[in-house]
């Protein structure tokens, strides 16, 4: 079977991504079919709407597949995952300003390049066993795929406290958060593909829409506030560390476990974001960083320790976030200049 299926089906276009052993992670080649479809539908009056969705009980997707990533890495061949995320940043900015309605089943995990695909779809549906999160701090790398922008747009604090302890959420949590818009029982979902196919009105949605019970996070949108609504990393932990209470002892750990430079870079992004709102300056930051991931920052040991050795110590460049300090940041995050993405360049 292929790895990813796209078909027309009534007035829809559809893709389904289809490696469920591996969690639908994305590779290369799947990537830039789902750019092709896209482009070829955008301007055929045939499709009205275009349908993501997943096989599988465990995943809509996982991320992306990054095992040719170590292995490249560790050659040296950095050009490699550029490459990649050049290509996957364009995608991700044509779902988000597709002139389609775009509509996506986020089953089970949804999670980084899984959250590039999904996210940023007009006509975001999640269900009972939906797991979305923006993991790649833990990684080397910093919420990226456009993930940063959502993170920006999160009210009081939350996206920086999502993107630096990579916390997960429910489906509660996702709609609350801004990374979905609608909750419906998986047992529904056939049915309402099937009419969205046969009539391509996106507007069938709401009637199979059902209510959640409140989000967790909003519960503590409070006490994320206080801690997390802040301009560097360094206020985040000195305000955490001086704190006695259980959020904060279960915030720092979390923040501890992922690379420092990685969750510095990140509380800087999502605070840049929040005066922009643009989803090409949004990946064209992301892309500086990951650029630079696996040559001057922790990717290919995050890769190692949490995905081929699977050893869970992970020898960070930097030992704590005491050590990073915002020269170190503004490296990884300061212009390419003749390497920048420069989205401009390549979309209409």
């Amino acid at each position: 079977m292929p790895d990813i299926i796209i078909k027309k089906v009534g007035r829809a276009g559809q893709i389904t991504l289809n490696r469920p052993k591996a969690l639908n992670a994305l590779t290369y080649e799947m990537i830039l079919k789902i750019e092709t479809a896209l482009e070829k539908w955008r301007e055929d009056q045939s499709v009205s709407i275009v349908i993501f969705d997943s096989t599988g009980d465990r995943a809509f997707c996982s991320g992306g597949d990054i095992a040719d990533l170590y292995t490249e890495g560790k050659k040296g061949n950095f050009g490699f995952g550029q490459k990649f995320w050049k290509d996957e940043y364009r995608v991700n900015a044509k779902i988000h300003e597709y002139t389609k309605p775009v509509i996506s089943f986020l089953h089970g995990f949804t999670m980084g390049g899984g959250v590039g695909i999904g996210c940023h779809a007009s006509h975001r549906i999640v269900c009972e066993n939906t797991q979305i999160a923006m993991p790649e701090c833990g990684i080397g790398l910093l919420p990226d795929v456009g993930g940063s922008l959502i993170l920006s747009n999160a009210p009081d604090g939350l996206g920086i406290y999502l993107g630096t302890t990579c916390k997960r959420m429910g489906p509660a949590d996702a709609i609350y958060s801004g990374f979905a818009d609608t909750y419906i029982p998986q047992k529904n979902w056939q049915k309402l593909k099937n009419i969205l196919s046969e009539t391509g009105n996106w507007k069938r949605i709401t009637d199979y829409r059902e209510k959640l019970h409140e989000s967790s996070l909003k519960k503590n949108a409070a006490i994320i506030k206080k801690y997390f609504q802040k301009d560097s990393i360094f206020e985040v932990t000195s305000g955490l560390k001086s704190a006695k209470n259980a959020f904060a002892t279960e915030s720092l750990l979390s923040l501890n476990r992922s690379s420092p430079l990685s969750v510095a870079c990140t509380v800087r992004l999502v605070n840049l974001l929040k005066k922009s709102n643009s989803i090409r300056d949004a990946l064209n930051i992301e892309y500086r960083f990951t650029y630079r991931a696996s040559e001057f920052g922790d990717f290919l040991e995050g890769i190692r320790a949490q995905i081929i050795e699977k050893d869970k110590k992970p020898r960070w460049k930097h030992k704590s976030l005491d050590n990073i300090t915002s020269e170190n940041v503004n490296f990884m995050l300061e212009s390419l200049n003749e390497n920048e993405l420069n989205l401009e360049k390549v979309l209409k």
